[in-house]
């Protein structure tokens, strides 16, 4: 997936609230995001390996999070605890979603410092998932997590990412 995600798309962190765009956040260190639409079974059912990627990668030379299709409040919601241990970033309107190319959640997306999509997974596709994450562990000179562990779930297909058309940034 070869996808450069226009530099001026918004994203919107649950503990910051101001929209900053997708370039500020990637000027340091690259992006790794679980893309997750809370209204789903799908997503929900993909949250405890999400989050075990997450912190896998939580110390490595790159910044991680969850990407929330849905406003602050329902973000909360979904993620419980979480917000208090992992970046999220909120994206009711799924303008970022939709720049990064993302047809199907959840996914597990990797963005470079030039705002290219790396490599990504959708739905829960486990060796998807392994591809992305070995290839971030390569470049972060980083552990790889295990995928799939016997809790994982089975693979399976994702939701729609956009609800209608694809936003415009």
């Amino acid at each position: 997936m070869a996808t450069d995600v226009p530099g001026d798309t918004p994203l919107t962190s649950l503990q910051g609230g101001e929209p900053r765009p997708i370039s500020e956040w990637v000027t340091t260190f690259h992006l790794a995001v679980v893309a997750l639409d809370p209204y789903t079974y799908e997503s929900s059912w993909i949250l405890p390996t999400a989050t075990r990627v997450l912190r896998t990668f939580a110390e490595a030379d790159c910044r991680t999070a969850f990407l929330v299709a849905a406003p602050p409040d329902d973000a909360r919601q979904f993620l419980g605890p979480l917000v208090e241990e992992l970046l999220v970033l909120v994206d009711p309107d799924r303008v970022a979603i939709g720049a990064m190319g993302i047809t199907s959640l959840p996914a597990f997306v990797h963005i470079d410092q030039g705002c290219s999509v790396v490599d990504a997974a959708e739905g829960w596709q486990p060796e998807q998932w392994r591809t992305v994450a070995s290839g971030l562990a390569r470049v972060m000179s980083w552990k790889r997590p295990h995928i799939p562990v016997p809790d994982d779930p089975i693979p399976f297909e994702g939701t729609p990412a956009m609800t209608e058309s694809p936003p415009t940034v």
